[in-house]
């Protein structure tokens, strides 16, 4: 049996609780028993669910919508401090909590799989949540996107197990003490707060080393950066279990073959000399690796390899991890989450696997402009993958402009590596523009972070008019 409610979190309120992080605390406290109250910007299905588990939930942020019985206020980075909410917290002398400090208090008693990376950690945890859930061992999860199956991204298990994605951008991954963690990759992203990789190093060290003892470490044994903290971590913490995976003869779960076949991978791995086989429902090499990061820690936690590696089959996706939207006119339309160069590459090289003959069109809208300044020309690069894309502005998030960065960067970059880029600065008429371009066969990627997933459907309409 699972844990009951934290003291601090009886009556909670969350500011921007429409969030992907923030929505899966409040959705798992709402099926505790908590009492769930918060508010977001705008109206979403993600707030009818949460209305439907029984939380109030406000639109727009307003000192009236805080009780003053709130246990306590939930607060993501991504919240300012002039705030009204957050400002009539402190008024009214209301405890302020960090949202990974609320997920920690929600894992507290249950065996828990921490997934960190700079990319692929919302797949490798639904991976993770899907398969459990298929052997009846019944976990609870907190995820950054909605599964494709059951459409959500947290529910409250009866099961001992907790899993859940672990956010080293603010460095809140920190806050939790995992029996298992697995890191996919490690890279230097959000600027604003890391300033070099060894700021990176120490910081996914630090995540290391709150495994608890006896726990497990996963990690990439292909890429760069993995590498270099599996080298850190042995130094540092000989006692700590690592178990390495990948296509690497040095991996201990080594992946033998990655076999495309369409929108679908077939993977064998190597385990203790035996060969496993297994299907992955989505496509591309850096899904397939997600899946055996998955297997090697359901391993780790004592599961066995063959239950597991069928369970893993049952996974079917997850929202906007390249989500087929739909087909109209011949065109199949896809959307990515993509928005590091990494992670646009990886995806732009999946699609080309499954696409074949098809040509491949792109919708991108960076995101940040921290990102963008730092990044652009490794985005423009990537773009050169696509037989044409459509750049949109740069899609703000939580910054504030910065003078001279705009998605220029990127388009002059993809111009150079010799894409056919086109600037767009007005959205609404991207799915006119797509229209215009796309013929029968083609598939249509909108890609980003940000808003541009809302253009799928309305790309789909006018290609169907």
């Amino acid at each position: 049996m699972a844990p009951g409610i934290p003291a601090a979190m009886e009556r909670p309120h969350f500011i921007g609780i429409g969030g992907a992080g923030m929505s899966g605390i409040a959705k798992i406290l709402a099926q505790r028993g908590a009492k769930v109250a918060g508010s977001d910007a705008k109206e979403s299905p993600t707030a009818e669910a949460l209305r439907a588990l029984g939380a109030t939930v406000h639109i727009g942020h307003a000192a009236g919508h805080l009780a003053d019985d709130a246990s306590c206020v939930v607060v993501s980075s991504a919240i300012r401090a002039d705030n009204p909410e957050l400002v009539c917290a402190g008024e009214l002398s209301i405890p302020v909590v960090h949202r990974s400090d609320a997920l920690a208090s929600l894992m507290g008693g249950l065996r828990s799989i921490a997934v960190a990376g700079t990319h692929g950690k919302t797949t490798t945890t639904s991976m993770l949540a899907v398969a459990l859930s298929e052997l009846d061992l019944d976990p609870s999860y907190a995820i950054g996107g909605d599964l494709a199956g059951p459409g959500t991204n947290a529910t409250h298990g009866e099961g001992d197990l907790f899993v859940a994605e672990a956010d080293e951008s603010d460095r809140s991954f920190q806050k939790y003490d995992p029996d298992v963690a697995i890191v996919l990759n490690v890279e230097l992203d959000h600027h604003a707060n890391y300033a070099s990789m060894d700021e990176i190093y120490e910081s996914f060290e630090t995540f290391a080393g709150k495994i608890v003892p006896g726990g497990t470490l996963v990690v990439s044994a292909d890429q760069s950066g993995a590498v270099e903290l599996t080298r850190r971590v042995r130094a540092a913490l000989p006692a700590l279990t690592v178990v390495t995976y990948g296509e690497s003869g040095t991996a201990d779960v080594r992946v033998h073959k990655i076999t495309p076949r369409g929108l679908t991978s077939e993977v064998t791995v190597i385990l203790g000399g035996k060969f496993l086989t297994f299907t992955v429902s989505v496509p591309g090499r850096h899904y397939a690796l997600n899946a055996v990061a998955a297997l090697a820690a359901g391993i780790a936690l004592g599961i066995p390899a063959h239950n597991l590696a069928s369970a893993l089959g049952k996974y079917t996706g997850v929202k906007r991890r390249l989500q087929l939207k739909g087909e109209a006119a011949g065109v199949q339309v896809i959307d990515s989450y993509a928005h590091h160069p990494t992670e646009m590459t990886a995806d732009l090289e999946a699609m080309r696997g499954a696409a074949t003959d098809a040509r491949l069109l792109v919708v991108f809208q960076p995101h940040l402009f921290s990102r963008t300044q730092e990044l652009g020309t490794e985005m423009g690069q990537a773009l050169a993958l696509a037989d044409a894309s459509l750049v949109l502005d740069i899609y703000p998030a939580r910054e504030d402009p910065v003078p001279g960065v705009t998605s220029a960067l990127i388009i002059d970059a993809a111009t150079a590596a010799g894409a056919d880029v086109t600037a767009v600065h007005d959205k609404d008429r991207v799915p006119e523009a797509i229209a215009g371009m796309a013929k029968p066969g083609d598939l249509v990627l909108t890609m980003g972070a940000g808003d541009v997933t809302d253009l799928g459907p309305r790309i789909l309409d006018h290609l169907s008019s």
